[in-house]
C-alpha cells in the first residue's frame, strides 16, 4: 500500500481517489486592500503559500484527483450570518461593507473570488460557505460521498480557523484528513504551528501533516 511520509506517521493513500480540499484562496483574505487587511494583518504572509497550492493543484489535475474549492461568503442581504459575525472584532471595514473590491465577503464580489492562478476548472467544484468550517451549510459531504471519497488533504487559509475547523469537521465524520503545511497559512505564525501541533498529537487525533513535497511525491507513486 502507498502512503505519504508524514507526521505523526505515514499517512496510507487509499485505492479510491483522494480529494484535495482549497479552502478559501480568495482575494478578500490575501490581496491588499481586501477584508484581511482591512482587520490589521499582514496579508505578504498568506500570499506566500500561493506557489505550493498552485503545484498541488496542478498535481492532482494530472492525476485526475477530485478537487474541492470553498470560498467563505454570504448573501448579498446577510441573512445567512449571524449578527455577531457582523460586529466581532472592531474592524473598520465589516462583513457587508463596502471595500475596494467590493462588499466584504458577499458572494459574487470581486474580492470574493479566488484568486485568478487558483480558481476552478471546469470539473472541479467550487462552493461558498456561511461558516468556517466546509461541512457547515453545504453539501460537501454528500459529493464527496458520491465519489466515494474517504481521504482529504487540506489546503489554503487559515490554519487555525477555516482548515482547522472543516479538518476537525472532516475528522467527525469519519475521514482520514492531511494538512499540507506549505500550502497553508496564518496570518499569525505561531497560530498556524500552534494548529498544526495540535492536529498531529496525540498519535493524529486529527489528522496528518505533510509538506507539498512529501505530497506530491507520495501522490505520484501511489497514482501515476
Amino acid at each position: 500500500m502507498f502512503s505519504i511520509d508524514a507526521r505523526p506517521y505515514p499517512y496510507l493513500l487509499p485505492q479510491s481517489k483522494p480529494c484535495l480540499i482549497v479552502i478559501d484562496m480568495q482575494r478578500d483574505f490575501i490581496e491588499a486592500g481586501g477584508f484581511g487587511e482591512a482587520l490589521g494583518n499582514d496579508v505578504s504572509l498568506l500570499t506566500a503559500i500561493v506557489p505550493a497550492v498552485k503545484r498541488l493543484l496542478d498535481c492532482f489535475r494530472a492525476l485526475d484527483l477530485p478537487i474541492v474549492h470553498t470560498r467563505e461568503a454570504h448573501k448579498p442581504d446577510l441573512s445567512d450570518c449571524p449578527p455577531a459575525k457582523i460586529l466581532r472584532g472592531g474592524a473598520v471595514m465589516k462583513i457587508g461593507d463596502a471595500g475596494p473590491m467590493g462588499r466584504i465577503l458577499i458572494d459574487g464580489e470581486v474580492g470574493n473570488q479566488l484568486l485568478p492562478l487558483l480558481r476552478a476548472l471546469p470539473g472541479e467544484l467550487e462552493m461558498t460557505k456561511p461558516g468556517k468550517g466546509a461541512f457547515y451549510g453545504t453539501d460537501l459531504q454528500s459529493h464527496l460521498n458520491s465519489l466515494g471519497v474517504t481521504h482529504l488533504l487540506f489546503a489554503g487559509v487559515t490554519t487555525e480557523v477555516c482548515v482547522q475547523t472543516s479538518m476537525r469537521e472532516a475528522n467527525d465524520r469519519g475521514y482520514e484528513c492531511l494538512i499540507v503545511e506549505d500550502a497553508t497559512e496564518s496570518y499569525f505564525p505561531e497560530f498556524k504551528q500552534a494548529a498544526i501541533d495540535m492536529i498531529i498529537a496525540q498519535g493524529g487525533i486529527v489528522g496528518w501533516s505533510a509538506s507539498s513535497k512529501q505530497v506530491l511525491a507520495g501522490l505520484e507513486q501511489a497514482y501515476g
